[in-house]
């Protein structure tokens, strides 16, 4: 009965329709559930809040208006004016995984980005399309990003390696800090709701705090998507810069 009650019961993957591709698993899953009803909010939201264009926006063309903008500046400071062309990349990347921190966060959903496996695709894509990005404006002198101008030569053995474990480690740190901030923040919000329903009436203490953990669960929810755009853009500002 105790595993049944496991604060971590929330993030199992369960299969709605078997489904089997070439010998490959490609069953839909609460998780796959999860990642269309994103998909469908998001391309709803940004639809619905600018269809009528109004010069007064109402709240929703504002939030709209305010995330677009948002991310637009991010992008400008990151990496410039050459920045443009990757604006859709980097917002539908940020809108993507806000959506699916926040809905994560309404009790008994599936919270998608607490998976390494999905904000590891994510990075991993990110990683591997930077570098092609980078390898494409530069060619071979791409090389050159590892060992910064004004270093001497022979400093090159030593500083080299850790550069390019340091490049090479990208996508697993921006997957992980993504993953493990979300399985931390509601493995606690899981563990003190089973507080309140195991002491009943003195379950108030637990309760309140449930309600800041709330918040702050929604205030990191925000703040890991952003990072990810971020980071997003810096890596993508590296391989058009190489040294800025």
């Amino acid at each position: 009965m105790a595993a049944e009650h496991s604060p971590l019961d929330q993030f199992a993957i369960k299969r709605f329709a078997d489904l089997q591709l070439g010998g490959i698993d490609a069953s839909f899953t609460n998780s796959s559930a999860m990642m269309v009803a994103v998909i469908v909010l998001v391309t709803l939201f940004m639809t619905l809040s600018m269809r009528r264009h109004a010069m007064v926006p109402g709240r929703w063309q504002l939030l709209a208006e305010l995330s677009y903008e948002f991310i637009a500046k991010t992008v400008r400071d990151s990496i410039g004016s050459e920045g443009k062309r990757y604006f859709p990349f980097v917002f539908t990347l940020f809108m993507f995984v806000l959506f699916s921190n926040m809905l994560g966060l309404i009790p008994h959903s599936f919270t998608v980005t607490s998976h390494i496996i999905v904000t590891f695709i994510l990075a991993a894509a990110i990683f591997i399309g930077a570098t092609v990005l980078g390898f494409v404006r530069h060619g071979l002198k791409f090389f050159t990003f590892f060992l910064p101008p004004g270093v001497p030569i022979f400093l090159a053995p030593l500083l080299v390696p850790i550069e390019l474990v340091s490049y090479l480690s990208r996508p697993v740190s921006l997957s992980v800090r993504l993953a493990a901030n979300m399985l931390a923040g509601h493995t606690m919000l899981a563990v003190f709701a089973g507080f309140v329903v195991a002491l009943g009436v003195f379950g108030i203490a637990p309760f309140v705090f449930i309600v800041l953990l709330y918040g702050l669960e929604t205030l990191v929810a925000f703040l890991q998507a952003y990072v990810f755009a971020v980071l997003t853009c810096i890596y993508i500002g590296d391989s058009i810069h190489l040294h800025h």
